[in-house]
């Protein structure tokens, strides 16, 4: 149970996300890969939904210091002018890809919060997040199987 917990602590963590809590669960806890997955994915899926349902709430709060509402209107109009396009054209599907792609800088924290910045519905965002979070779990999984099982080979050879 102590290592699920810590699947899910470290699927929680901002830039981390299962990037990190997939290879920590099968190469350094050596548990089964399709536990770590599942925990895993199914924790990054609940994270997603948890941050785009409190972003408004945090947001309203957090804009209230005049300071912080100035670089706020900055970093939505520069955030909207980058994604709309690809919103536009692929709907959710850009915020999918976009939280599947397994690279610091991506994954739910951000993709929640540009779906919120360009007004994706929960819905939306929800199929989104769901379909993103099973593309990076996937991708992270084999990558990390892959390249344990190819360490493993050049280490027998030698």
């Amino acid at each position: 149970m102590w290592e699920i917990a810590q699947i899910i602590f470290w699927t929680f963590m901002p830039l981390m996300e299962l990037r990190l809590s997939i290879p920590l669960g099968i190469l350094k806890m050596d548990m089964n890969w399709m536990t770590v997955f599942i925990v895993a994915v199914i924790s990054n899926i609940l994270l997603g939904i948890i941050i785009f349902l409190l972003l408004e709430g945090i947001i309203n709060i957090m804009t209230k210091i005049p300071f912080v509402n100035k670089i706020w209107l900055l970093y939505v109009e520069k955030t909207q002018h980058k994604i709309q396009k690809g919103v536009e054209k692929y709907g959710e599907w850009a915020i999918a890809v976009f939280i599947g792609i397994p690279l610091p800088g991506s994954g739910v924290y951000t993709g929640a919060l540009a779906a919120f910045l360009i007004g994706l519905d929960e819905r939306k965002f929800f199929v989104a997040n769901i379909i993103g979070v099973l593309i990076a779990g996937i991708v992270v999984t084999v990558l990390t199987l892959t390249l344990d099982g190819a360490h493993s080979i050049f280490l027998k050879a030698v």
